[in-house]
């Protein structure tokens, strides 16, 4: 099984300097995506947890301040020039707000000729026209009510589908999916997230899906990675994590899921425990928040522990648990029908 695209213990810091405060954005995080098969999983955790900042660095936008990201095999900071066009052409993004990604002053068909041209896919302008009609059908848009229009005239929903489409023209082999659903309306949802789920079974494409909602991870994702302010809280197969999260915190995201039944009320968060409020960057960053936190949580940072099959939790409660190395997250996802 060949690598595709590789984070090797990758730590992210922003600040720091004589006077200011180091932020650490993501710390010593790893995970192997394979050529094949391909996988979908699914980079899950609130604001400020480093979902974002990892998708830049799989992108290349921003460097690791520790750690590698690797293509193939080579570190991406230093490919030539014929390796990186192959690189941004295997990974593709999907940003969050799909307005932002337009030049108002282009007509939409813009942003589908230009990865044509660049990547020299088509033979002939008319090929380029045919494939990218063909590539609008697939994310369920009509050319002929697509094309020739400016992206104001463009409801969100389109304008994210095209983004879509965008992505799927040069055929990459990862899309990495920044909140793409959460700029659309709840009708739209499940239609982008249909799109990308279409995109990874028919045409053998991995996702990289990034959301703080864990609604839309179960629903198109095999696995889930919980993250909390850089670190990994919990991972494993989305249908377990989901449905009888180990850690805390992941507990406390499920609870806050509103759930469409009057007598049911949301679970609220519990008062930091005494031990827990204590707690600092040495030991578990939910320490403060948490309701078991013990004081080996605020003394040293809890490595993940196996708590099932393909299931991890960095955790104390579970320490009686054959320790996972960083280094090998993956022994605790799912990819294709069997664990890695």
């Amino acid at each position: 099984m060949s690598t595709l695209l590789e984070a090797r213990a990758v730590t992210k810091f922003f600040g720091g300097g004589l006077r200011g405060r180091r932020m650490t954005a993501v710390e010593d995080f790893s995970l192997t995506i394979a050529s094949d098969p391909p996988s979908i999983i699914a980079l899950v955790g609130e604001s400020g947890s480093g979902k974002t900042t990892l998708a830049r660095l799989f992108l290349g936008l921003v460097e690791p301040s520790e750690g590698l990201v690797l293509y193939r095999g080579a570190n991406i900071s230093a490919l030539s020039a014929a390796d990186r066009q192959a690189f941004r052409r295997d990974v593709q993004v999907i940003f969050q707000d799909p307005f932002e990604a337009y030049n108002p002053f282009y007509r939409v068909d813009h942003v589908l000729e230009t990865p044509v041209l660049n990547f020299e896919i088509a033979a002939s302008r008319a090929e380029a026209r045919r494939m990218i009609a063909e590539t609008l059908r697939a994310v369920g848009l009509r050319p002929e009510e697509t094309l020739g229009r400016y992206p104001h005239q463009l409801s969100g929903g389109q304008r994210q589908r095209i983004m879509v489409a965008r992505a799927l023209l040069i055929r990459p082999r990862i899309i990495i999916a920044d909140e793409p659903v959460s700029m659309v309306d709840a009708s739209l949802r499940a239609t982008i997230l249909g799109n990308l789920r279409q995109l990874h079974e028919e045409f053998g494409i991995s996702l990289i899906y990034i959301t703080h909602d864990l609604t839309t991870a179960y629903q198109i994702s095999q696995n889930v990675i919980v993250l909390y302010r850089g670190r990994v809280a919990e991972a494993g197969d989305a249908e377990h994590v989901v449905r009888d999260p180990k850690h805390p915190y992941t507990q406390l995201l499920i609870g806050s899921i509103p759930y469409p039944d009057p007598h049911r009320h949301w679970k609220g968060e519990a008062a930091p425990s005494a031990e827990g409020a204590l707690s600092s960057d040495h030991g578990c960053r939910f320490a403060s928040r948490c309701p078991s936190a013990m004081a080996v949580c605020r003394d040293s940072v809890p490595p993940m522990f196996r708590t099932g099959a393909h299931r991890g939790s960095a955790c104390y409660l579970y320490r009686d648990g054959e320790v996972v190395p960083a280094a090998n997250l993956g022994s605790v996802l799912v990819q294709g029908d069997g664990a890695v």
